[in-house]
């Protein structure tokens, strides 16, 4: 059984699809070598694999993305298979939200959220127009559909009506290298060379309105009345429409007291989340939820969004307000930063949930609908 794996995200060096994407690959080639694997992406910009995947034999295509997602359309539209240009002869895994039509390969397609139908307006125009004509054909061609968290299951159904035995369930997990450290050197030469503050709150994500982050300014404000040395210190991409939020960095006269690192070497990050006094996450809508998990998984206080698939992922182990709810964001976060017994407690519950997760137990299920599928015919 030989099994394609588009990894086109990761190459493109993607926020959440391309951890995904990338944390997959790795699992299958350290857990399951014995099943033959080859990666997929397209050159979009300077797409290049990360050094642990580059052993692995792999396959792709000179088009950007524009294009090669209308190519990939097309072929669904006119039945015109692309097996050969994948390089998928058994399996090929969808990550992308792109799939192609197929004459041999069996297909998992990977339906992380619908964002683009529950907030619309969050979205660019072509994005929004793509994915509205593009999803429902995807998820009819697909022979299985793998979301990350049962919220994104419940819009599946919801929004297309796809039969039940259809969508599996395989959760994510934060990586191996999230995970407390006791080296205190270590930790003061991250905060040195980040230039981090003692006291700081901390927020990992693309720069998009679906992040909240101006509700995030607003409840920091209300903060810096009370605690007038702490920070919030922003990790994360421009990502689309984050004008305004910048905007309102400027007019609230925050420019000093939020701090942008820039660029964070990947292995620098779990540092970053230890050294935050609390991480705060108040996302409208999240497939997964990625960043809490890694914030739980070292031992970093959390305080989260209610909403979509967040209380999935946190469970009892953080604070969950509503991220509608400036006051209630404000006084969460204030209470954690002035209850030592609260952080402690939660630093415990924390760590016990991120163990929940793995990559292990998600190639394992990914193993069982490929071997699945395989026997089909």
């Amino acid at each position: 059984m030989r099994i394609c794996l588009d990894v086109s995200p990761t190459a493109q060096g993607h926020a959440g699809l391309g951890r995904y994407a990338g944390e997959i690959a790795c699992a299958l080639a350290e857990y399951k070598s014995h099943l033959p694997l080859t990666l997929f992406y397209n050159r979009q910009g300077e797409a290049r694999l990360p050094e642990p995947l580059r052993h692995l034999p792999c396959q792709t295509v000179n088009w950007g993305n524009k294009p090669w997602r209308l190519a990939v359309l097309l072929s669904q539209l006119i039945h015109w298979p692309l097996d050969a240009t994948f390089g998928a002869s058994d399996i090929f895994h969808a990550t992308n939200h792109l799939l192609a039509h197929f004459s041999q390969a069996h297909t998992v397609f990977t339906l992380h959220d619908l964002i683009f139908l529950r907030y619309p307006e969050y979205h660019l125009p072509y994005n929004r127009w793509y994915l509205t004509f593009s999803m429902p054909r995807y998820l009819k061609a697909a022979q299985v559909i793998i979301t990350p968290s049962e919220w994104s299951r419940q819009d599946a159904l919801k929004f297309y009506h796809l039969p039940e035995s259809k969508i599996k369930v395989i959760p994510e997990a934060s990586a191996p290298v999230f995970q407390p450290t006791s080296d205190v050197v270590r930790l003061a030469e991250i905060r040195a060379k980040y230039h981090l503050p003692e006291k700081f709150i901390l927020h990992v994500g693309t720069i998009e309105p679906r992040k909240n982050l101006a509700r995030l300014l607003d409840a920091f404000k209300l903060l810096l009345s009370d605690v007038p040395d702490l920070r919030l210190v922003l990790i994360g991409k421009k990502g689309w429409l984050y004008a305004p939020f910048f905007k309102q960095l400027q007019n609230d006269g925050l420019t000093e007291q939020v701090i942008f690192p820039g660029f964070v070497d990947e292995t620098d990050l779990p540092a970053i989340y230890q050294l935050a006094t609390v991480f705060v996450y108040p996302s409208l809508y999240e497939g997964f939820g990625l960043p809490p998990l890694e914030a739980m998984a070292c031992g970093t206080p959390v305080v989260s969004s209610n909403s979509s698939s967040l209380p999935e992922v946190v469970g009892d182990a953080g604070v969950l307000i509503d991220p509608t709810d400036t006051q209630a964001l404000y006084q969460a976060i204030h209470r954690l930063l002035n209850d030592v017994n609260l952080q402690a407690d939660l630093r415990q519950r924390g760590l016990r949930q991120a163990q929940q997760f793995s990559w292990r137990k998600a190639v394992d299920a990914l193993e069982k609908v490929y071997l699945d599928l395989a026997t089909v015919t």
